[in-house]
């Protein structure tokens, strides 16, 4: 199974094969953030157990991969868990997909984003969260989903109540593919619009910190371009870490990958991280694999 779901969240990326099969759906309540062309859109909370907390919590926001074009919630299952274990209350958002033999840029993908970011915060009292620590995360196009709300200006739902911000306050990012301009992936989709949609085109000193976990060997995003992505952002003095896992591809940190060793490493950095940020105490928790 781990290297059928590696092969898939490759494959994905590519227009040629689902990615429902290797992720189950969230076992978690689900609220309708939205509602667009009839549809009803989801979003799934995952709570920390126990008592309610006297002060408000972090929340971390998950974007699943699937190239824009695939995919569902529930990719981020496990990081989920861990982090409500840790007192974060987590989102997994589903959003609008583009179909997979148009040109189209992902328009729908960052509205649904930037309208799951102002949902959320704007109920931040309902769900026990800070408003000043929302964390986006993703992995892939999710990745750049996640990105595109911390660093992007614009790409608004017209139906968005727009003096609630959208922006997240970090970004933990799984192989996000955040260089859409030329060269970068997503080029084919956004053209000469690329401004609009890249995250690594629209850094700016007011942009949330970042980490960022890549594979030496992934075919969709060269470690010259997170490194890049790093650099730019420490030189407008935005706190970015970047690591680099040798001999791992696309996809390398799904729990189900090499019997959860890359899961349990990145996830380990994410806590860290998120603990120099203050936003949770103490050293990681998760057992290893």
């Amino acid at each position: 199974m781990p290297s059928l779901c590696r092969f898939l969240s490759f494959a994905i990326l590519l227009g040629v094969a689902p990615v429902a099969v290797c992720f189950a759906k969230p076992d978690a309540p689900a609220h309708v953030y939205k509602t667009v062309d009839g549809r009803d859109l989801m979003l799934y909370v995952t709570e920390p157990a126990g008592a309610e907390s006297k002060q408000p919590r972090p929340a971390i926001v998950f974007f699943h991969g699937g190239g824009w074009v695939g995919g569902e919630p529930g990719q981020f299952n496990s990081h989920s868990q861990y982090f409500a274990s840790r007192g974060v209350v987590c989102f997994q958002v589903q959003y609008r997909l583009l179909d997979r033999k148009s040109k189209t840029p992902p328009v729908d993908c960052v509205q649904d984003a930037k309208s799951a970011m102002r949902w959320i915060r704007a109920r931040s009292e309902q769900f026990g969260i800070d408003p000043n620590r929302i964390a986006s995360a993703g992995g892939s196009a999710g990745g750049h989903l996640a990105a595109f709300v911390g660093c992007v200006d614009g790409g608004d739902a017209a139906t968005d109540d727009l003096p609630v911000s959208a922006k997240s306050q970090a970004m933990l990012l799984f192989n996000p593919v955040y260089d859409n301009g030329p060269g970068g992936w997503g080029t084919a989709r956004v053209g000469d619009r690329y401004r609009e949609f890249s995250p690594a085109h629209n850094l700016s000193k007011d942009d949330p910190p970042s980490i960022v976990f890549l594979g030496s060997e992934d075919r969709l995003i060269p470690v010259a371009t997170a490194e890049k992505f790093r650099d730019d952002s420490l030189a407008v003095e935005v706190d970015s870490e970047l690591h680099v896992y040798q001999g791992q591809g696309h996809g390398f940190f799904n729990v189900r990958n090499d019997d959860g060793l890359w899961y349990h490493k990145t996830v380990i950095e994410a806590d860290r991280f998120l603990n120099k940020l203050g936003w949770i105490d103490g050293p990681p928790t998760l057992q290893k694999p």
